[in-house]
């Protein structure tokens, strides 16, 4: 069996085989090997919050991650800007026939590897498989379900006049990795990696220690920082600037940003997020942040004003000042 056929997807012998083979072998919780419709999870206390991302790939395996691990990361990612703690997976696979059987074994280890390194489990999940020519090799989709402890109120509106925003870590490692690798230039893609990981405990460490004082989280994925800054500023009723020479962008980006003809705040980014907290709290959170892996590279880099409402101005080491809008087009 080296390509999926539309015998996999049609419930019957193949199906079955296909699950054995390569889900199953790789995707090891107990709720999930019932093979039930729904999974049932234990009782916890707390409100719950609920995510889905669909993803595709171009390309599906990059420096740093492939597909499968991306789905992982962004679905606990998502839960964690809202400041959960994710309790379990689903996972949805839409496969084009004719796709490699070997490809799609590699793409769900991943999703097993990132589920166990993560501590979060898939508990069910399903699979189809479309005629050659509908789809372009392969989709999944991730939905996730995490809590939040009662009193916790995090959002991308709740930034406020004097708080400080936090990055925790360096810019456009994604974007980047992935635009030299579609470009093919292979002497500026060397070295370059997804920066593709989980940010929950991150999230959770910060919040436990500072309950109250993160006021708004986001995870700069499409559009990049500049985009969901302006998000966070237009939804919160505030005014957000930016000092440029405190931007975490390593020389090796930068540079390879000047070849490609695309700006780092543009570019996505899949394992670093936004945090914006009390001024009074900022340091100690900060100091936190780097004591983890996830979060080693953090640093400070703005504030958040009364006005203008809903603008991010970037300000350079001179002083000159530039307004940041939304991402128009492709970066």
């Amino acid at each position: 069996m080296d390509k999926i056929s539309l015998d996999h997807g049609s419930g019957g012998v193949a199906s079955q085989e296909l699950l054995s083979g390569i889900f199953l072998k790789h995707l090891t919780s107990p709720v999930l090997y019932t093979l039930e419709d729904s999974a049932l999870l234990e009782e916890h206390a707390g409100r719950i919050a609920f995510s889905t991302d669909s993803f595709v790939g171009d390309p599906l395996f990059f420096p740093g991650g492939n597909i499968g691990m991306l789905a992982v990361n962004g679905t606990i990612n998502n839960l964690a800007m809202r400041g959960a703690m994710p309790l379990a997976l689903g996972l949805g696979v839409i496969i084009e026939e004719g796709f490699s059987v070997a490809a799609l074994d590699r793409i769900i280890r991943s999703v097993a590897e990132a589920s166990v390194s993560a501590g979060v489990a898939v508990v069910t999940g399903d699979t189809r498989v479309v005629q050659k020519g509908r789809m372009d090799g392969i989709c999944i989709n991730t939905s996730g379900i995490g809590l939040v402890a009662h009193g916790e109120e995090i959002s991308g509106a709740g930034a406020m006049p004097g708080d400080i925003v936090i990055l925790s870590g360096t810019l456009a490692e994604h974007g980047i990795a992935l635009l030299t690798n579609r470009s093919g230039t292979t002497q500026c893609s060397a070295g370059y990696r997804s920066d593709t990981q989980p940010l929950h405990c991150l999230i959770q460490s910060v919040i436990e220690e500072f309950p109250c004082s993160v006021h708004a989280l986001r995870d700069p994925t499409r559009g990049g920082l500049a985009t969901s800054l302006v998000w966070i500023a237009s939804s919160s009723g505030v005014g957000i600037e930016i000092l440029e020479e405190t931007l975490p962008i390593r020389q090796e980006v930068r540079e390879a940003c000047a070849r490609e003809d695309c700006d780092p705040l543009y570019l996505e980014n899949k394992g670093m997020c936004i945090l914006i907290c009390a001024p009074e709290d900022a340091g100690d959170i900060l100091a936190v942040m780097r004591s983890m892996p996830t979060g080693k590279d953090a640093v400070i880099v703005g504030s958040v004003s009364a006005e203008p409402v809903g603008e991010v101005t970037l300000t350079g080491s001179g002083g000159n000042k530039r307004s940041l809008g939304p991402l128009a087009g492709i970066p």
